[in-house]
């Protein structure tokens, strides 16, 4: 590894946090991405879940499996000098029991994160990260929508929209803190109710889709690269910096018209004998 390379580690997280310095996280699911996003300087990288609607083509995240999480963050685990890797746990594999949350978890430690995620607080989920913490695994919480309870939900719809919700929400969070987790996500949650929240707390929020008042933010690569071809419309808290989709096909349509009608390979695309082995080469055929 370079000596100039510092990489960012949960101590990094808190010091951004007391000097209020925002956090940059964003998701990657493959080597050369995860290269390129932490090439500039992106403070973590989430191996999200997401992985299931990006790259796999699923509906949702509760298709994604722990060998497949393995697989993914194996792979930007070797493209990351920096930034923090964190790895989802995905549907069901910190629901069973204690014993076997650890294992999945240390499997994705074990790949190359630096830290899991796992989406609730209820106390079983708080004896998980309790857990979890003491068997020296990180751990990040994730409040307001859960995507993983998509089907108990019902749909995508805001979290923590009254009075009541928001100081429930911040009673869990603190909770999550009291159990060890370093950051918690908030996902679609009003930016007063975000604010309200990541005040009283002593670890970072990373918001997604929660306004600007948390200590850092998230989004999905594909959504913010205009790459994702997902049935799901663009959320509304979701930023493109770039139009990937229509890059990709320019140059797979100039490619396939270039095939067809032979002007590709050119000549500079080529290997080629020397002129001696080519008249050999020849010469033998007649």
């Amino acid at each position: 590894m370079n000596d100039d390379i510092k990489p960012i580690t949960i101590r990094s997280f808190q010091k951004y946090k007391e000097n209020k310095e925002k956090i940059t996280m964003l998701t990657a699911y493959d080597y050369s991405t995860a290269k390129f996003i932490d090439e500039c300087q992106t403070d973590s990288i989430l191996v999200g879940d997401s992985v299931g609607m990006t790259v796999l083509g699923y509906e949702n995240t509760i298709n994604v499996t722990v060998e497949d999480m393995i697989t993914f963050t194996r792979a930007v685990a070797k493209g990351v000098k920096r930034a923090l890797v964190i790895a989802d746990l995905p549907f069901l594999s910190y629901h069973i029991s204690k014993e076997q949350t650890t294992i999945n978890a240390g499997k994705l430690i074990q790949a190359g994160a630096k830290a899991v995620k796992l989406e609730g607080a209820s106390d079983f989920i708080l004896d998980e990260v309790n857990h979890l913490t003491h068997s020296g695994i990180n751990v990040v919480g994730h409040l307001g929508f859960t995507p993983q309870y998509i089907n108990t939900i019902g749909g995508y719809y805001i979290q923590g929209k009254t009075y009541e919700n928001t100081l429930n929400m911040l009673k869990l969070a603190k909770r999550l803190e009291d159990n060890g987790a370093f950051s918690i996500v908030l996902e679609m949650v009003p930016t007063e109710s975000a604010k309200y929240i990541s005040e009283n707390l002593s670890i970072p929020t990373i918001g997604i889709g929660a306004g600007n008042y948390c200590d850092g933010q998230v989004l999905v690569i594909d959504d913010i690269i205009g790459k994702f071809a997902g049935s799901i419309p663009k959320p509304k808290f979701v930023k493109q910096y770039a139009n990937i989709k229509d890059v990709i096909k320019n140059a797979v349509t100039q490619y396939n018209y270039e095939v067809k009608n032979n002007l590709f390979p050119e000549k500079e695309n080529m290997f080629n004998l020397t002129e001696e082995e080519r008249d050999k080469l020849y010469a033998s055929t007649k």
